[in-house]
């Protein structure tokens, strides 16, 4: 499994720090200048902020497309792009006002958008929901649409980071990858990676910041560690060396995300989902506009 260092400070991406880091289209939409990555990254589109602030999507796909296409030749090395996709989680959907329903419908639409105005950008898709019932819906939506999720090389798996139950979100991933996919997990625990890595291609996290919120700053110049370098890369190393040794081993698991530094914790054994089920797998067909617009009508 592949995990992308979250960073805020997109300099980072110049040094060679021999890790994949994942940046946020907040962090470079609208600088003059950008530094030239030495190593593999990833674009995350910062839809949970975007949505959470302001209910909505300020810019379009054709301006985020632009954006994506000025890493791709300023920056370079991109392994993907997330798209502009519509969490499900309740506080959003109560900024957004909308229905589940329609931000899975909306969420697939924007990637039918931004596939035919750039089909040859590293952008995937990704499966959005709240129950594992609802996933399915969502990939279905896309597979009804023409996209041959099991074919790509990657598809991102949203609105997990934040749930507090592990299992929970082991049941979603298990019966994701039953279905064939390369997932990337955004923002999963660690103990989660350490009870289901195997059934996933990557994951992220930034969970290294939030915890150095509450750590006093190495160097009198640093408050904190929450944008320290030295700090983030040494978060990593340690939830490599404990992700690696808990699946291992198997009982005993270790969560650098906890801010109140080294806990250990028992876990039980891993829960397997007992929902998972196979997916029909429609004709591959190209994804055009017509059929994106039609994810809209009677969503509401």
């Amino acid at each position: 499994m592949k995990f992308y260092l979250g960073v805020h400070q997109p300099a980072w991406l110049e040094r060679d720090l021999g890790i994949p880091l994942l940046v946020s289209h907040r962090r470079l939409a609208g600088r003059r200048t950008l530094p030239r990555a030495t190593q593999p990254w990833a674009v995350d589109s910062g839809g949970f902020s975007e949505l959470s602030l302001y209910g909505r999507w300020r810019s379009d796909a054709r301006t985020y497309i632009a954006a994506v296409r000025r890493y791709v030749e300023e920056i370079g090395n991109l392994a993907w792009a997330a798209p502009q996709d519509w969490m499900v989680e309740a506080a959003v959907r109560a900024r957004t006002g909308l229905s589940l329903r329609t931000h899975l419908q909306r969420t697939v639409r924007n990637y039918l958008q931004l596939r035919e105005l750039a089909p040859e950008l590293p952008i995937i898709p990704i499966i959005q929901g709240d129950q594992i019932t609802d996933y399915h819906r969502c990939a279905d939506f896309y597979e009804r649409h023409g996209v041959d999720l099991a074919a790509l090389p990657l598809v991102g798996v949203g609105s997990v980071c934040r749930r507090s139950r592990t299992g929970e979100v082991e049941r979603i991933v298990r019966s994701l990858h039953a279905r064939g996919l390369a997932l990337h997990c955004f923002g999963v625990k660690t103990l989660g990676l350490a009870r289901y890595g195997e059934a996933i291609a990557s994951s992220d996290s930034a969970a290294w910041s939030f915890s150095g919120r509450y750590v006093p700053g190495c160097t009198p110049s640093h408050r904190s560690e929450a944008n320290c370098l030295r700090y983030a890369l040494a978060w990593h190393t340690r939830l490599h060396q404990r992700v690696t040794a808990t699946a291992a081993s198997g009982p005993v698991g270790f969560d650098p995300e906890v801010r109140t530094g080294n806990v250990t914790r028992r876990r039980r054994g891993p829960t397997h989902p007992d929902n998972a089920r196979p997916a029909s797998r429609p004709a591959h067909r190209r994804a055009g506009g017509v059929a994106g617009r039609s994810l809209e009508r009677g969503a509401h």
